[in-house]
């Protein structure tokens, strides 16, 4: 029998252990459980669909929501996807989301075909630019946004029972957006390339949306929320519309062939700040590390014909998307204060509210940028050292596992993911007892009544949301009303698409 003190010293021993295996990346992390989060992370976008909703939708605590919108305006936009835990319809982020989606499709289409996901991945992306065609009306007409989120968030209503406002805003040559324009062009671009194979004639249907929609962009330029001031509390334009601009015009390049808008990238690299601004975050609303990366994906393939002058701008690019990688890395210099800060036990944290978003976003770019460094046979040259590509991927990696429950909590952020994850949400949906189940009205007030405040959990799982996350010291509290830490948004989800598509299906790169 063993003694007090050795039954004390050995339990310590085996606290201490656990807590360090939950410090460090799940290595032995099962190429399924991958495709797993995956397949969920797809799920998620039924979960958000507004509109009519199809036979085959697979989320049966969600009904037709949103079916008279446009209708005061005498457009139709019923469609698209509520960004979060709320019932409006954000142009930019949607945007955004669908880029991402396409992206993901773009880049690693094999690795979800092979998950058997493809069909989900694109019907994903559909539900969104099908909306995209709806609101762009005319060459220089885009409809921005339906709903308004300060009545929206006055109510905690099923979208099925909404009485909130659904009041359309557009932008148009007298009330420009040029960030909603170009991240929409960007969107139906990188989408176009996505449906290339399986819908030809749908695919040039968004690429001719997409070059409308960037001429309307550039040729009329002006900051979106200045036009729809709806937007301006929820969804600001930090970075203004440069960034979008130039993103727009790499996906249309991507997708066309046409050097016109690579010379637009190039003319434009500084006056629209893609080859000067050095940033450390990619989000809905700050892209320029994405544009980077893809302005320096053109010098690292080989063969390709560029004159002197183009790779001396490229290289500029280039310069800029290394300062964000190394940032993640932590492989800028200490003393410039551009490193992205991690909590203990390693995840990257940008800022309180929403963290996940930056995690996920990063962990995309990473593990693109580390495919786009095998290929060519290069490496990442930062102020600290160089990093090959599975410096990259290992970093990407271990960032999802966080994610998937590899954390000082074992918790799972991915909704639905694991033993543990987060149980109250905070969204309206899934915080409500379904409108299949009970079809009885449910008022804003009532709402908060008897949904938003009830201790229990939610009724409804919104599997493949994930939520914003733990604070800088690795902590969080489930809890409805800590929107900041239990709140899903649609743009958190899509770049996990694609790194989950990756890992699942090349476990030899991981090693």
């Amino acid at each position: 029998m063993a003694k007090v003190g050795d039954t004390r010293s050995m339990s310590c021993r085996l606290v201490a252990l656990v807590a360090l295996l939950l410090l460090l990346p799940a290595a032995s992390r099962a190429a399924s459980d991958y495709r797993e989060a995956l397949a969920k992370s797809l799920l998620y976008f039924e979960a958000q669909r507004s509109g009519r909703l199809p036979y085959d939708h697979r989320v049966s605590w969600r009904g037709h929501s949103g079916l008279t919108d446009g209708l005061e305006q005498g457009v139709d936009l019923v469609g698209g996807y509520y960004d979060a835990g709320d019932n409006v319809k954000f142009g930019l982020p949607m945007a955004f989301t669908v880029t991402m989606l396409s992206w993901s499709v773009v880049e690693y289409g094999g690795d979800i075909a092979a998950a058997g996901e493809l069909k989900h991945a694109l019907e994903a992306i559909k539900w969104g630019t099908d909306y995209f065609i709806k609101a762009h009306t005319h060459p220089n007409v885009l409809w921005a946004q339906v709903g308004d989120g300060d009545t929206d968030h006055s109510c905690w209503q099923r979208p099925e029972d909404m009485t909130t406002s659904r009041q359309a805003y557009k932008i148009d040559e007298e009330h420009p957006g040029s960030e909603v324009a170009g991240e929409t062009a960007a969107a139906m671009a990188a989408a176009s390339i996505a449906f290339k194979e399986t819908n030809p004639h749908y695919s040039h249907v968004l690429l001719h949306h997409a070059q409308q929609l960037f001429e309307f962009g550039d040729k009329h330029r002006g900051r979106y929320d200045d036009s729809v001031g709806a937007a301006r509390r929820y969804y600001p334009s930090g970075s203004g519309y440069g960034d979008e601009l130039l993103w727009a015009a790499l996906w249309l390049h991507r997708a066309s062939g046409r050097e016109e808008y690579l010379d637009y990238v190039l003319d434009n690299a500084y006056d629209l700040n893609g080859a000067t601004w050095a940033i450390s975050e990619f989000s809905w609303d700050i892209k320029y590390a994405g544009v980077q990366i893809l302005a320096s994906k053109l010098l690292m393939e080989g063969g390709r014909d560029l004159r002197e002058e183009q790779v001396s701008v490229l290289e500029q690019y280039r310069a800029k998307a290394q300062h964000y990688l190394c940032s993640c890395l932590g492989t800028n210099d200490d003393d410039s204060g551009s490193n992205v800060a991690r909590t203990p036990a390693g995840l990257l944290f940008v800022r309180r509210w929403n963290n996940m978003q930056y995690v996920a976003g990063a962990a995309f770019l990473l593990a693109v940028y580390s495919d786009y460094l095998a290929d060519s046979g290069q490496r990442l040259h930062c102020p600290r050292g160089s990093s090959g590509s599975r410096d990259l991927l290992f970093l990407a990696k271990s960032q999802v596992d966080y994610v998937l429950g590899s954390n000082p909590r074992g918790i799972s952020y991915l909704v639905g993911h694991g033993g543990r994850h987060p149980r109250r949400v905070h969204h309206r949906a899934a915080s409500s007892v379904p409108y299949k189940v009970d079809r009885s009205f449910v008022g804003c007030t009532q709402g908060f009544d008897e949904w938003y405040g009830r201790g229990g959990d939610n009724p409804n799982v919104v599997v493949g949301a994930l939520v914003g996350g733990p604070d800088d010291k690795d902590e969080f509290s489930d809890a409805r009303g800590n929107y900041v830490q239990t709140e899903a948004c649609t743009y958190n989800t899509a770049p996990m698409v694609g790194v989950l598509a990756k890992l699942s299906t090349r476990p030899e790169e991981q090693q």
